[in-house]
């Protein structure tokens, strides 16, 4: 991608994106994608190298469908894991089962989604998400780093270094995203505090595989992740579809279900797993959660690592954005980390797009710090949730929130900001289950298959680039008053009459054939019409104009 010049820098372009991981490497793709000019920088030589991030859940693999990346996510996906392996918890693996958590990954996804959840390492998805940002025209630089941000009122100046020959050049944007991880500089110089339950466990994760094979271990288990809970350790197993490889997490050492150990030691010496960890250490915890003694394992390598619960006391500063780790840290229970990343790029790289081709206010940026930061906040507390139910019951339930099942965090978050018109009477939740939103304004739009072209295809196919009104049989008139609105505000809009009674469309969401909804590039619904109205076109200019944050 070539780069404009700038007086008094080296470069310029619309957003710099400081770090070129899962979270990074996203943005940089979602914003070619809306057609923005991005740089994403990142100080490490490669993508990641280690299977981190592995369970994609419903939303995650609806935006990589947008993407149009679903198919080859999916197919690398097959090649390592069970397609629709459960969550359990065992006293070992050789072990009895103490607690199902998913006994199938992907039961009932059908009513609600065109797509399945996957476990796919981090260590594969990078790559693919870097391939097609890359098709696409993003910048992407490795091996440098941001040391310093100016901003004024028109931009941001970024200083890099080139961590190879030590050289800085200068580089302009309108906005800088800093996806930069937990340990964000960026956040660090913006001084946004972090907030939370801080450090829960000095973890490690062990990388290993047994030439033997655990797989006469797992007949009668689907393997997606075993949780382990022993005298010994708390954890978790993720192993490949052949049962030979894979890797061990341990948060916990010791028999933390004993309360009388729990009240003896208030300093929790069982949480720092990380201490004094080497290979033969590797190895005792790895038989200790197979459960059968001197099995042939070999250690390949050691990652240690901190299990932390906080999010960031805001998103934005100026013009620069948080997105991901350096927005949230969570601990992996549940799968929520990179999951919530991706979805702060995708929520964000659309208003970015509007805002800098002039069609919504700035102001619209306000929005991504309404909406992610409450929903960051949520997932935060929830995955806090599962890891104490799941791993450390000894932390008790005092100031803990109660367990908000699956497809309601996935699929059920609702945006309540300025770029959506809330009806009278909202109690702006901040989830509901997916079944029960019926397209409320903020919630993510249904998935219901329509005609289309000769053939079915979910509504959420409709969605991605820019606005979508979709109207019910009799609704013909709202279609034509929302072409004519986008056309006097310059915004893409595309409009569909789902002339099929019998889709099931409009009970779906929650109107009668002659209602409408406004669906954002995002897939958040934005406005909702129950009904006919007698000027439909002033509403519907009056309804894009709120959205966009502009004077009507």
């Amino acid at each position: 991608m070539a780069l404009r010049s700038h007086r008094g820098t080296d470069e310029q372009v619309s957003v710099l994106i400081v770090g070129g991981s899962l979270v990074g490497l996203s943005t940089a793709l979602f914003l070619r994608l809306h057609g923005v000019d991005c740089l994403s920088v990142e100080r490490h030589s490669g993508t990641a190298i280690h299977p981190r991030a592995g369970h994609f859940q419903l939303r995650t693999v609806e935006i990589l469908r947008w993407a149009g990346l679903e198919d080859e996510v999916k197919r690398r996906s097959e090649e390592k894991y069970l397609l629709n392996g459960g969550i359990n918890n065992v006293e070992s693996l050789a072990g009895r089962e103490i607690a199902s958590y998913f006994p199938n990954l992907n039961a009932g996804v059908e009513e609600f989604s065109p797509t399945l959840r996957l476990f796919i390492d981090q260590d594969v998805l990078e790559p693919i998400l870097r391939t097609r940002a890359q098709e696409l025209g993003a910048g992407l630089r490795n091996r440098v780093e941001c040391t310093a941000l100016e901003q004024d009122d028109t931009g941001v100046t970024a200083t890099l270094r080139d961590l190879d020959d030590g050289g800085e050049t200068t580089v302009r944007s309108d906005y800088v995203v800093a996806a930069d991880g937990n340990r964000s500089p960026t956040r660090e110089r913006l001084g946004i505090a972090m907030r939370g339950h801080g450090v829960l466990s000095n973890s490690v994760t062990i990388y290993f595989r047994s030439d033997v094979g655990l797989a006469p271990l797992l007949e009668g288990r689907d393997q997606g992740v075993n949780y382990v809970t022993n005298p010994v350790l708390r954890g978790f197993f993720r192993l490949d579809r052949t049962g030979n490889r894979g890797f061990l997490v341990v948060n916990l050492i010791g028999d933390t279900a004993r309360p009388e150990i729990v009240a003896a030691y208030p300093s929790a010496p069982w949480a720092n797993a990380a201490q004094s960890i080497d290979e033969q250490r590797a190895l005792e915890l790895v038989r200790a959660a197979i459960g059968v003694p001197e099995i042939p394992v070999v250690i390949e390598d050691i990652a240690k690592w901190q299990a932390v619960a906080d999010s960031a006391e805001r998103y934005r500063e100026g013009r620069v954005f948080l997105a991901g780790d350096a927005a949230h840290t969570m601990p992996p229970n549940g799968g929520f980390g990179g999951n919530t990343g991706v979805q702060d790029a995708h929520n964000l790289a659309w208003k970015l797009a509007f805002a800098l081709r002039g069609v919504a206010d700035p102001r619209l940026l306000e929005t991504y710090d309404d909406e992610r930061r409450a929903i960051g906040e949520l997932t935060v507390e929830q995955a806090y949730t599962r890891y104490v139910t799941r791993v450390a019951p000894y932390l008790g339930t005092e100031g803990m929130q109660a367990l908000v099942d699956d497809f309601s965090i996935e699929i059920g978050c609702r945006c309540n900001s300025a770029a959506v018109v809330l009806e009278p009477g909202d109690d702006e939740a901040l989830h509901e289950h997916p079944r029960e939103s019926k397209g409320r304004p903020g919630s993510r739009a249904p998935h219901v298959l329509v005609p289309r072209d000769g053939a079915r295809v979910s509504t959420l196919d409709l969605f991605g680039n820019g606005f979508v009104l979709l109207a019910g049989a009799d609704g013909a008139a709202w279609h034509e008053a929302a072409l004519s609105a986008a056309g006097q505000f310059g915004v893409p809009l595309d409009g569909y009459v789902i002339g099929d009674a019998a889709s099931g469309f409009a009970d779906a969401y929650g109107i009668s054939q002659a209602g409408a909804v406004l669906v954002r590039p995002d897939g958040v619904v934005a406005w909702r019409a129950v009904g006919a109205e007698s000027e439909p076109q002033r509403v519907v200019r009056r309804a894009l104009a709120s959205v966009l944050c502009k004077e009507d």
